[in-house]
């Protein structure tokens, strides 16, 4: 006898998956989920397929993948044999986004950091932190 798949509501899938009910019909409506089929109530049914696609969405974007890049990742996987060079491409450029944002973020924390250890602590009158929101002149870096 064959072993029937297991099949999933909407609210078990959102439960396995740790997202919520509206995430996953937003993923269907913009077309990273297929449309999953209904029982005669109407009641949406998933089968593990689905619950293995949402898993890698919910990752990618946990990654900070791009809507963009997720669609790309699930039309590749469709072609299992093809060689992983346009996957590398999306990861590489993602990498180099992630990168420049920590850049920028260290840089943004190095003017924080000189704005307290300027400050004196005081009154507000003569706050270093108030001078330097004031006048981007002011600031130690470019953020």
């Amino acid at each position: 006898m064959r072993k029937k798949l297991e099949e999933y509501s909407i609210g078990q899938l959102s439960k396995h998956a740790n997202v919520k009910v509206p995430t996953i019909r937003y993923y269907e409506q913009i077309g990273l989920l297929e449309e999953p089929w209904r029982t005669e109530g109407g009641q949406r049914r998933y089968d593990q397929d689905a619950l293995n696609r949402l898993d890698m969405i919910v990752h990618a974007r946990d990654l900070g993948f791009s809507i963009d890049a997720i669609r790309e990742f699930i039309r590749l996987a469709g072609h299992p044999d093809a060689p992983c060079e346009d996957l590398d491409q999306i990861t590489e450029h993602h990498l180099n986004d992630v990168t420049q944002r920590i850049q920028k973020l260290e840089r943004l924390k190095a003017e924080l950091q000189s704005m307290l250890n300027n400050c004196q602590h005081g009154t507000i009158e003569k706050c270093r932190i108030l001078e330097v929101l004031s006048d981007h002149n002011n600031c130690q870096t470019e953020h």
